[in-house]
């Protein structure tokens, strides 16, 4: 599929732009622990990077709604002062946002993290002046999956045809969102999702390495 027509690239946060495991599983054990659960394993809290909080805790744990909520609350409670920012920016990651803005095209983000918190780690590394609009969920649970934020997208007005829209995101739940809308996906495969879950879910191109992703889009 030649994607280098598309004028516009929706990317997603956590696995695409930056890798924020440590921050994250930090924080899901923080809350775990707070709700009265010990999982020393954190291989198996990888599930929580992508979707939204509140349905893997629920998911996850057999939470209720309500419980699920605290966990979420608790998650928070260390994310928003500490966690946000233990993180780090994938390599190659600002050279292939500044090729892509200075070739005309629109980044807009894409996240299941809430706007806020997106916005604040975007500025603290640098790199907030790329995007033309931060695209996220909100904390109160409204807008949540990828469909709801690409919808939120669209209804900016920020694209006036979805056909221009390319997806940039490492885990199915990124491919699934876009297509729901018609938009194909590049999957990136140094993020969180695995190489066969991306094809399953339907990848228009798998790729090892931020540059990759400028090569594509300027069809190079």
């Amino acid at each position: 599929m030649d994607l280098s027509a598309k004028k516009a690239v929706l990317f997603d946060l956590d696995g695409t732009i930056t890798n924020s495991e440590l921050g994250i599983l930090n924080c899901v054990q923080y809350a775990l622990e707070k709700m009265g659960i010990h999982e020393p394993d954190r291989k198996k809290l990888l599930p929580f990077i992508g979707p939204p909080l509140h349905d893997t805790f629920r998911d996850m744990f057999t939470m209720s709604d309500d419980e699920a909520r605290q966990a979420t609350a608790y998650y928070r409670e260390r994310y928003s002062p500490i966690g946000k920012f233990e993180c780090s920016v994938y390599p190659g990651v600002e050279e292939m946002l500044r090729t892509l803005k200075n070739s005309g095209r629109k980044l807009i983000l894409a996240t299941s993290k809430p706007t806020g918190f997106a916005t604040e780690i975007l500025e603290h590394f640098g790199l907030i002046s790329y995007f033309d609009f931060i695209g996220g969920a909100t904390l109160d649970g409204s807008r949540s999956t990828k469909e709801d934020v690409i919808e939120h997208v669209l209804a900016s007005g920020m694209v006036s045809e979805r056909e221009e829209l390319v997806m940039v995101g490492d885990t199915k739940f990124d491919v699934i969102g876009a297509a729901y809308f018609g938009i194909p996906a590049i999957a990136v495969t140094y993020g969180f999702g695995s190489k066969e879950e991306l094809n399953e879910a339907g990848a228009a191109v798998l790729v090892d390495s931020a540059a990759e992703i400028t090569d594509i889009l300027l069809g190079k």
